[in-house]
Order: C-alpha cells, then structure tokens, then sequence
C-alpha cells in the first residue's frame, strides 16, 4: 500500500482536528468542574495556563486543520470551494474562529486579571463565560465534522 500526498494531507487535517475538537472539550470540561467546584484558588490556577495552552496546542492545530483542509480540496480534482459542504465547512470554522478570537481571548483575560488582582468572584465569573463561548465552538466543530462526513450538497 502506498499513501499519496492527499492520505497525509488527510491524516494531518484528522490528527489536528482530533486536538482542537478533542483538547477544546477537555478544556471546557475541566472549566465546568472547576467552577462548580467553588474553589476560588483553583478557578485562578486554571485560567492561568489558558493563554498558553491555546497559542501553544489549540491555534496551530485551528490553523493546520483550516490549511490541510484548504489544501485537500485543492489536491483533490473531485472537490471545488464552490461546493455546498466546502462552504459551509469554510462558514463554521470562520464563526468558530470570530467567537475563539473575540470571546475566548477576551473572557480568559479578563480572569487571569481578576485572579491576579484578588477577585476571585470575578474570575469565576469570566471562567463562566469562557466556558459558555466553548461550548459554542465546540457545537460548531461538531457541525464541521457532521458536514465533512455527509457531504451535504453533493
């Protein structure tokens, strides 16, 4: 068996949505047990690895997913961007990326802030919201995957 550069284009596009999907619901997992917990210390210590975590794990695996993908359609004569799933793929992922970038960001600033400066209710507050806005992203990857599986308009 040989595999073409359109099977390691797709294993690349899987493995890096596997860890955006799968690393995203650990995360917002995590976040909902820690602030049920009403540990105030502990929702501090879990919003300050957040703006290391996603630069470091979840943005290069956002970004390798949407290049791969990009690349896949390009390599592969059967797909075009004109195609109703490639559109709607392109769609959510840009909505997962606005509410990633203009909500996630936002919100776990704001609670390290708070956490730093003491205000522990505060940083529970912004976790809150962080985990909202993930849950968000998180429905929309699932319609990804929904889309990516069935083709719609194909």
């Amino acid at each position: 068996m040989t595999a073409t550069l359109r099977d390691w284009l797709l294993v690349g596009h899987v493995l890096a949505a596997m860890v955006w999907l799968g690393g995203g619901v650990m995360l917002a997992a995590l976040a909902v047990f820690t602030v049920r917990s009403g540990d105030a210390d502990a929702v501090v210590r879990f919003v300050r690895p957040l703006r290391v975590v996603g630069p470091i794990v979840l943005a290069p695996a956002t970004v390798l997913v949407v290049g791969l993908g990009v690349w896949l359609v390009l390599e592969d004569a059967a797909w075009s961007f004109g195609q109703t799933w490639v559109v709607l793929a392109l769609a959510l992922f840009a909505s997962a990326a606005v509410v990633g970038a203009a909500f996630q960001s936002r919100a776990a600033i704001l609670a390290e802030r708070a956490g730093g400066r003491g205000d522990r209710a505060e940083a529970r507050r912004q976790l809150g919201r962080w985990v909202m806005g993930y849950l968000v992203i998180v429905a929309l990857l699932v319609a990804i995957v929904w889309d990516m599986v069935f083709k719609p308009g194909v």
